[in-house]
Formats: structure tokens, C-alpha cells, sequence
């Protein structure tokens, strides 16, 4: 599994994030960043209906989680 950032303004987008194993985030009221598991090109994330739950429990619980890193 890879961290992805998200670049664009969709979370639920696979082609609105961009590989990045460092990302820079804090805070706790909008996706930031998802650790997944890299499609066949290796660039983008897989987004799989588990990640995307924990993807909504992060933002409703506004707490990052395992694979789920939030920003302000």
C-alpha cells in the first residue's frame, strides 16, 4: 500500500490524487490523504467501497484514521 494526496477537489475521484508517501496534512475537517493500494499503473489508489467507509467515519468522527489523514 501506497499514501495518495489528494490534488483535486473529489475524494471519492481515484484520478483526483497523486502518489505521495510523505503527504502533509493536519487538522480534521477534510480528506487529506488515503493509504490504498495502487492501481496497475502504480499512480493512483484503488478506492474500495472499505476505504471510502473508512474514508466517511474519519470526516464524521473528524479523526484521522489508519488510512484516512484529514486536513483544516
Amino acid at each position: 500500500m501506497a499514501w495518495f494526496e489528494l490534488t483535486g477537489s473529489n475524494p471519492t475521484q481515484s484520478s483526483d490524487y497523486t502518489l505521495n508517501n510523505t503527504p502533509s496534512c493536519g487538522g480534521q475537517d477534510q480528506i487529506c490523504a488515503v493509504q490504498a493500494t495502487p492501481d496497475t499503473s502504480g499512480q493512483k489508489p484503488i478506492l474500495s467501497a472499505a476505504l471510502k467507509d473508512e474514508m466517511i467515519l474519519a470526516l464524521h468522527n473528524r479523526t484521522a484514521s489508519t488510512n484516512v489523514q484529514l486536513r483544516d
